[in-house]
């Protein structure tokens, strides 16, 4: 008999969060600017009200959560099912940390799941809360910044919320690609002003997304000072991405 909890839905995950799960949020962000001492720059572009997307180039496994834990509002990134639907004691332990920092379940096994993730994310915009993407898909292990996929363009198309880009610099520091152990290292966050694009809805043409796109990675490009690659960068094989 199969007892693992099915997965919840992504936005009644951020709806339910709980004043609790907030101030453990903004403790988390206390202690890894007291660990860290990062540079944080531009924190007045994020919106104080209504739904709002954050692009940000990806360095580090943590990225995810050291924004989540800096922002002044809450961020949604997706993380692997498996932290929620764990059972035990463990696993309501991990289902309650990625809750608390804003983190909503993707199941990376269907074909579907990207296709579906956006359209949640809109769900979870249109309830008036952030959320969080990686346009290049995958981390960064050259420190390089690679070609921006559409999914940001579709999303900030089909919403109409503001991007917020983000530039990261040194997040590579705090975890090895191959290690599980953080170590504290400083590191900056540069948080640009926020692009509006026109609300066309989530049936648009490629030539708008793609110009959104290109505009969302020429801003995280300002940001994060990286090189840039005009090709997609590849997920390794056996990579478990934040």
């Amino acid at each position: 008999m199969n007892t693992t909890p099915e997965t919840p839905d992504t936005t009644a995950v951020v709806e339910s969060r709980t004043a609790a799960q907030e101030r453990i949020r903004r403790i988390g962000g206390r202690t890894v600017r007291l660990l860290c001492r990062p540079t944080v720059i531009g924190l007045e572009h994020v919106p104080e009200t209504g739904g709002f997307i954050v692009a940000s180039n990806h360095l580090s496994f943590l990225d995810s959560v050291l924004i989540q834990g800096i922002f002044p509002r809450a961020v949604s990134f997706f993380a692997k099912a498996e932290y929620f639907t764990q059972s035990g004691l463990r696993g309501k332990g991990m289902r309650f940390f990625f809750e608390s920092f804003g983190s909503v379940p993707v199941d990376r096994d269907k074909q579907s799941g990207a296709v579906e993730a956006l359209y949640e994310l809109t769900s979870i915009i249109s309830s008036g809360h952030g959320v969080g993407i990686y346009p290049e898909g995958t981390r960064s292990r050259d420190g390089r910044l690679y070609r921006g996929k559409n999914g940001v363009g579709w999303l900030a198309l089909a919403t109409g919320a503001p991007v917020i880009p983000v530039g990261l610099r040194g997040t590579e520091k705090l975890q090895h690609p191959d290690k599980n152990m953080m170590r504290p290292a400083k590191f900056q966050m540069h948080v640009g002003q926020p692009l509006q694009f026109e609300k066309l809805g989530e049936k648009h043409s490629m030539k708008p997304r793609k110009e959104a796109t290109n505009a969302v990675m020429d801003a995280i490009a300002a940001l994060s000072g990286q090189e840039r690659v005009d090709e997609y960068n590849a997920r390794p094989a056996k990579e478990a991405d934040g």
